[in-house]
């Protein structure tokens, strides 16, 4: 870890790699603590806690997990994400880099992200899985605490099984993101957006087809073993239920992946 420059921020890694045995590598830093938790399945559980308030604007903070061969992991987080401004005016970077090797499984199923006011965060996630890899991948973000205005906030999530893309998607809100992002045709004014990704190779053979959730829910299937489904709602606590409810409903569609 470079720890805190003047005037550049805070630099810090976090590092997860687990096996079939244990957890050989659990390396937290700065804001960024990693404590190993109780499963409630098969495999391991790995918390993220935060040690202190990040990512300010200026942070450049990174969470690496590997899933090797045959491994199973879960990785969830103590608390939300608030994203704030720094001293500096410059942007905060949090990067997101998973990965999942033949027969393994990650769930990965973070806390919401909340965008506060005059923050400015790029957040970008990637994943790359083995072509029998299974991943269940949960993001959530706020769009500004209880009544006050986002701060900008661009994420991107891209997904490679066995080398070849299978999502690539790109989300931005707040100042400076291209008219409309609040309309009718995108937020419609709803302040809390939220995506669940599953992978699985059962999908190939029992393919789930695109429909409505409810008013403000989509499940889309992807060019792959997958599909994504997208929620809005107006605040944390209602978009965390209709999440809940469409983890709990997977079962219907891929029973040993649902979410917990």
């Amino acid at each position: 870890m470079d720890g805190l420059t003047p005037g550049a921020g805070v630099r810090a890694t976090a590092r997860i790699v687990a096996t079939p045995d244990g957890l050989p590598v659990l390396a937290g830093e700065g804001p960024l603590a990693l404590r190993r938790t109780r499963a409630t399945g098969e495999g391991h559980r790995v918390t993220v806690v935060g040690a202190m308030s990040a990512p300010l604007g200026g942070d450049r903070i990174a969470v690496e997990a590997e899933v090797r061969d045959g491994a199973r992991l879960t990785v969830d987080s103590a608390a939300a994400t608030i994203a704030l401004p720094g001293r500096t005016g410059e942007p905060a970077h949090y990067d997101v880099r998973l990965s999942v090797g033949s027969g393994g499984e990650l769930h990965w199923l973070p806390e919401q992200l909340i965008s506060a006011r005059g923050s400015d965060l790029r957040m970008r996630t990637r994943v790359e899985l083995a072509a029998d890899a299974r991943l269940v991948l949960r993001e959530e973000q706020i769009l500004g605490r209880h009544g006050e205005e986002p701060g900008t906030l661009a994420t991107r999530l891209t997904v490679h099984r066995a080398g070849r893309p299978l999502l690539d998607q790109a989300l931005s809100y707040g100042p400076g993101a291209p008219g409309g992002w609040n309309g009718s045709a995108v937020l419609g004014g709803h302040r809390a957006v939220g995506q669940l990704l599953v992978v699985d190779p059962e999908l190939a053979e029992k393919p789930v087809e695109a429909r409505l959730l409810g008013e403000s829910a989509v499940l889309t299937p992807l060019a792959g073993p997958a599909f994504l489904v997208t929620a809005l709602a107006p605040d944390a606590r209602l978009l965390r239920r209709v999440l809940d409810d469409i983890g709990t409903a997977q079962r219907d569609f891929v029973p040993r992946l649902s979410v917990r």
